[in-house]
């Protein structure tokens, strides 16, 4: 029996098994700056080569504040940060104070709804980009499949965000949060994740640098900044 021990810790060990009231492992997480909430999540933090799909209660509570630490990892292991369709102007100072460095922000414009949804999944399959965010409405199974595997073969930190009165339906998304304020601090209710169900939202403070600091303004089409990512431009 001792000598199967080690055989049966790294059958345990493997991502897609837990056990009890456990959080399923992930084999690379950015933690999110947040002890709590790193706690929550499986990786202890956020899910690199998959998608998270986040629906907001209500914009401006701290959404975008609650990933500016984990964003300014990923651009200091050298990868891009790509926001694709966000529905107000991003307010540099703010994410400069943040912790991001704006030469690794690409912000893209779309059109039309189809062409956010293609620049998002080559976004997620680009190597020089860790972290891809998109605030979309689809709910095409098939296209939400195919950005799990995007997210997932470009090992990129994909997240989905479900504006006001979208309701979130990504069955592909091994992660689902839904945001909303709560006395000042944001709670985070973990939806779905790859383990046992948690009851209670994580409460967390994310009032240094709020929302609408760093998106204060309604824009309806932003400028995309050529870079390192030449393939988010379609012809």
């Amino acid at each position: 029996m001792a000598a199967a021990s080690p055989a049966l810790a790294a059958l345990l060990a493997h991502p897609a098994i837990w056990r009890g009231d456990d959080v399923a492992p992930e084999p690379a997480a950015v933690p999110s700056g947040y002890a709590a909430l790193d706690a929550a999540l499986p990786g202890r933090g956020w899910p690199q080569g998959a998608l998270t799909e986040v629906v907001l209660e209500r914009e401006g509570i701290g959404e975008i504040r609650l990933t500016l630490p984990a964003l300014a990892r990923v651009q200091a292991a050298g990868r891009d940060v790509v926001w694709i369709a966000p529905p107000h102007r991003p307010y540099a100072p703010a994410l400069v104070q943040g912790g991001l460095d704006l030469a690794r922000l690409v912000i893209v414009r779309c059109a039309v709804p189809k062409d956010a949804l293609w620049a998002f999944e080559q976004a997620l399959r680009a190597p020089e980009c860790g972290a891809a965010f998109a605030w979309l409405p689809t709910h095409d199974e098939r296209a939400l499949r195919r950005l799990q595997v995007a997210a997932r073969e470009g090992r990129t930190w994909g997240v989905l965000w479900r504006r006001p009165g979208q309701h979130g339906s990504a069955a592909a998304a091994p992660l689902r949060l839904a945001l909303a304020p709560r006395d000042g601090r944001l709670a985070v209710r973990v939806v779905k994740r790859r383990g046992a169900a948690l009851p209670r939202p994580v409460v967390v403070d994310v009032s240094e640098i709020g929302v609408r600091a760093a998106m204060p303004a309604p824009l309806p089409s932003f400028g995309t900044r050529p870079g390192r990512i030449a393939a988010l431009t379609r012809r």
